[in-house]
């Protein structure tokens, strides 16, 4: 069952934020939906960011729209990061290093979706996976210590896909290589993201680390997700016709990763999200979590792999 009561009735707003003013949040995937509407948010509260994105020139175009709204003033950057290359996920984070003495909270909010025939990445990986996970895990390890030091966050921008398609890690033949179906990959791909957050947070309270670890879902948001050349027209025609009815804006999609990136005493091993409507839209607070996502030894077999996989060992 959801749980709104420690906002109100109407859920987390950005209206509960005070002055980020000496922040810093550094965001996968804000060239458009909700990482550009988180990216406002953080600007509006006069926080510096740090944009992780494959498109130079729509990155440049995003910081020209953010100067003519909140004026030249502001502290943005970009730097470039394809997340389906592990080469430049480990340029952009010794980069970021180099430019970021303070991280407050690194969000994983890129993501790709409905890829309909079977891709693969450079190194091998589905593409589904090697974008939204492997690229987001090898990320998070490269820049833990600096969060570490921060005593920052990482959030992890989940989905309720996590409950569908097989529920579950397909090890035996993780990308799909039997039998691909464009909506089992995407489901765990996101399936695996959330259960390494998970993971994650346990192993750092083992450690005693000082990072706080949040997952959320941005519910169903008006984004353009799943509007790629590549996505079955089927898929396009449905969320087309169906999104005035079950989808939220962008902005409103958005204000799960900023509240996990920023509210203070938020309960951990959660996940936050739109509380309305099969969880798809309506207030932001907790959300019901399902058992296949907190199954600990699939989660550890999933973290050998992903050691393995991104050839980085993450001794915590």
């Amino acid at each position: 069952m959801a749980k709104i009561k420690k906002f109100g009735s109407k859920g987390w707003t950005p209206e509960r934020l005070g002055s980020l003013a000496g922040k810093t949040y550094v965001i996968t995937g804000t060239t458009s939906g909700a990482g550009f509407e988180a990216t406002r948010v953080f600007l509006s509260k006069g926080a510096k960011v740090v944009m992780l994105n494959r498109n130079s020139e729509r990155s440049k175009a995003v910081i020209a729209t953010m100067k003519k709204e909140f004026g030249n003033h502001i502290d943005i950057t970009f730097v470039h990061m394809d997340l389906s290359k592990l080469d430049s996920v480990r340029k952009a984070a010794e980069e970021l290093i180099s430019k970021a003495p303070q991280i407050d909270a690194l969000i994983c909010n890129a993501a790709i979706a409905q890829i309909a025939k079977q891709e693969m990445t450079v190194d091998g990986f589905e593409s589904q996976l090697g974008v939204n996970y492997l690229g987001h895990f090898l990320l998070c390890r490269l820049l833990f210590e600096r969060i570490d030091d921060s005593k920052g966050r990482i959030v992890v921008v989940g989905s309720l896909a996590y409950k569908m398609g097989l529920k579950r890690i397909k090890f035996e033949d993780i990308n799909f290589d039997q039998k691909y179906s464009p909506w089992d990959a995407y489901a765990q791909s996101k399936l695996a993201l959330m259960m390494f957050a998970y993971e994650l947070h346990r192993r750092v309270k083992r450690a005693g680390k000082h990072i706080q670890v949040q997952v959320c879902h941005p519910g169903a948001s008006r984004t353009h997700l799943i509007k790629r050349d590549n996505i079955r027209l089927d898929v396009k025609i449905l969320f087309t016709l169906l999104s005035p009815f079950i989808a939220q804006s962008a902005e409103k999609g958005a204000w799960p990763e900023v509240m996990c990136a920023t509210e203070e005493e938020l309960a951990v091993e959660k996940l936050y999200g739109p509380t309305k409507r099969g969880q798809l839209v309506g207030p932001i607070g907790e959300c019901s979590l399902d058992n296949n996502v907190l199954n600990r030894e699939e989660a550890a077999q999933l973290w050998t792999l992903s050691e393995e996989k991104t050839s980085q060992h993450w001794p915590i």
